[in-house]
């Protein structure tokens, strides 16, 4: 049955409200752990019992932090760059492109001038180079170096590896591995085919940093003092949300405690990126994956490769501060590029459909730093996984975003041993691929029909799911801070969604290209301000601007505002339904 009779809202979906068995749990949890109801609510649809409340609101890393050596190559790989440490061998690190690969090289970078080395940083160009090491640049690195240590790729990388015959290659990566594994050092992945799976959910950084908990443990017994590795936690928290990494288990203490370090500004790309974003509240989940991850990202889709990795490790305050600036500026340029792009992926689409279990789309030139965007941007619209290819000539690239329980780095993995594309992997949620234009309407197929298999493409839109109904007078900052309690929230943890029935639409102002700001009122004094991104995307911006009077449920997550050093409470506003 659909909360507040909504079956059909102005974005089309229906409302879902929390299910009598969360609800009976989250009464149990307020009698039991005399816990706030809306803190109770997030607990419950956790699955958290009374008895572990208390240590799921305050996740401690000593507590959760997984034992490095659960992975295989873990005490190998910290044994191999230790020894260049304490060598003093010339190290390379070969990033990936994202704040992920940004995130985990500036790790290391960090890492190893606090130990009294300089490492060099080497991040392929995503159009001229493609993702991932490749012969050229690792036989000229392996020419001038002793170790190599590839973060965030490599597990695929057979070939690459094997031309870098003068060095040793150590990979840190969590991309889901094949059935043979690089000739190298050591290959540390919770994502191989030979590991349990159970550190699945870490991100790059994750693995990177457990590397360096294995160094330091290590050095510790060696009678060496090794850097304080809590510092570094901003790293691995900004790379865990921006890389859309599940916020479970040891991945929640990480990031808690990474947004206390990043709120202390010691970092200096972090600070100067925080204010050219214009962050002006203690950072948390969403600026990590709005505000300070796409400009990381923007070097990497359409600028220079390294900015992002660079900005991250520099201990410059001038040089973070420009670089900082450059991203700012691709950034803009980034969306401009995107919102072309969607323009005509969505149009595409449509018209090929969007019942399907995949929707895609290919264009001539389309930029392939921005079509894993737009992927995003087609999943969402059409509750499918979806991937878009750019092309250049006969060659195209691509990237691909998935819905909840469909592997489609599985799927890809298997297109590209069939032969379909040129090369593709990736993850669960994730995935990139190289694909020939005379193969594109077979692969897209095959895909299409793999993907059927594990339930892509059943229903019509997501259903918005809403964890209870809220009156304006309720929201306030205190209960606000009573959630975040429970977070961080993202990936695998979504933050608490309410309705908020019957108000009326006190004002309404296009704000940009596509949004819309709000202030809303239940008629009897209370009200509260709202914010709907992309709202005139679709008809939501239309509907509630010329609202004739008309009162409408409105459905979205709270958040506090800070304007000039006050706070208030704002609705980010994600759907609304006429109240009949």
């Amino acid at each position: 049955m659909s909360f507040l009779g909504v079956e059909q809202s102005l974005t089309g979906r229906r409302w879902i409200g929390p299910e009598a068995e969360v609800e009976r749990a989250a009464e149990m949890l307020v009698q039991q752990a005399g816990l706030p109801r809306a803190v109770c609510q997030v607990l419950a649809r956790r699955g958290v019992p009374p008895m572990e409340a208390k240590g799921f609101l305050d996740p401690k890393l000593k507590e959760l932090l997984p034992d490095p050596r659960a992975m295989k190559d873990m005490e190998t790989a910290a044994t191999r760059f230790l020894t260049a440490v304490r060598k003093k061998q010339r190290i390379a690190v070969f990033a990936d492109y994202d704040v992920d690969g940004g995130s985990s090289a500036a790790l290391l970078l960090v890492w190893l001038r606090q130990m009294g080395l300089q490492a060099t940083l080497y991040v392929p160009d995503r159009i001229d180079e493609g993702y991932g090491p490749n012969v050229p640049a690792m036989q000229e690195l392996a020419a001038s170096h002793d170790l190599i240590i590839c973060v965030d790729c490599g597990t695929l990388s057979h070939e690459p590896i094997a031309a870098a015959k003068d060095a040793d290659v150590i990979v840190l990566d969590h991309h889901l591995g094949g059935e043979t594994l690089p000739d190298c050092v050591a290959v540390v992945n919770p994502n191989r085919q030979d590991e349990s799976g159970d550190l699945g959910y870490l991100c790059a950084a994750g693995v990177v940093f457990l590397m360096l908990v294995e160094a330091g443990r290590q050095l510790r017994e060696a009678g060496v003092k090794a850097p304080d590795l809590i510092s570094l936690l901003d790293l691995v928290a900004l790379a865990t949300v921006a890389d859309v990494a599940p916020l479970i288990e040891a991945n929640r203490a990480l990031v808690r405690q990474g947004l206390k370090v990043m709120a202390q500004r010691q970092r200096p790309g972090l600070v100067a990126l925080s204010d050219v974003s214009r962050m002006d509240s203690s950072p948390n989940s969403y600026h990590l994956g709005f505000l300070l991850g796409p400009r990381v990202n923007a070097g990497g889709r359409i600028g220079k490769a390294d900015l992002g990795a660079r900005l991250l490790s520099t201990d410059s305050v001038t040089e973070a501060e420009a670089l900082s600036q450059r991203l700012d500026e691709l950034n803009t340029e980034r969306r401009d590029i995107e919102n072309a792009v969607r323009a005509a992926a969505l149009e595409q689409a449509e018209e090929r459909g969007l019942d399907a279990p995949l929707v895609w789309a290919a264009g001539e030139g389309w930029h392939p730093g921005v079509v894993g965007i737009v992927a995003s941007r087609l999943k969402e619209n059409a509750n499918r996984p979806a991937i878009v290819i750019g092309f250049d000539g006969d060659e195209g690239k691509g990237s691909g975003r998935s819905v909840s329980g469909v592997d489609l780095g599985a799927s890809i993995q298997r297109l590209a041993a069939e032969g379909l594309l040129v090369k593709g992997g990736g993850h669960k949620m994730a995935a990139g691929l190289t694909v020939m234009r005379d193969q594109l309407e077979p692969a897209m197929a095959r895909l299409s029909e793999l993907l059927a298999k594990q339930g892509a493409g059943q229903g019509g839109p997501a259903d918005l799911k809403l964890d209870g109904a809220l009156m304006p007078g309720a929201a306030s900052v205190e209960l606000i801070e009573q959630i975040e309690k429970a977070g961080p929230f993202g990936a695998s943890a979504p933050a608490p969604r309410y309705a908020l029935p019957d108000l009326q639409v006190r004002f309404a102002k296009r704000v940009g290209e596509s949004h819309l700001k709000l202030s809303l009122s239940d008629g009897m004094g209370a009200g509260l301000d709202a914010i709907a991104f992309g709202a005139f995307d679709g008809p939501m911006g239309e509907r509630l601007s010329n609202h004739g009077g008309a009162r409408f449920h409105f459905a979205g997550r709270l958040e506090v505002n800070t304007w000039g050093g006050r706070q208030s409470v704002q609705l980010r506003l994600e759907d609304a339904a006429e109240a009949n």
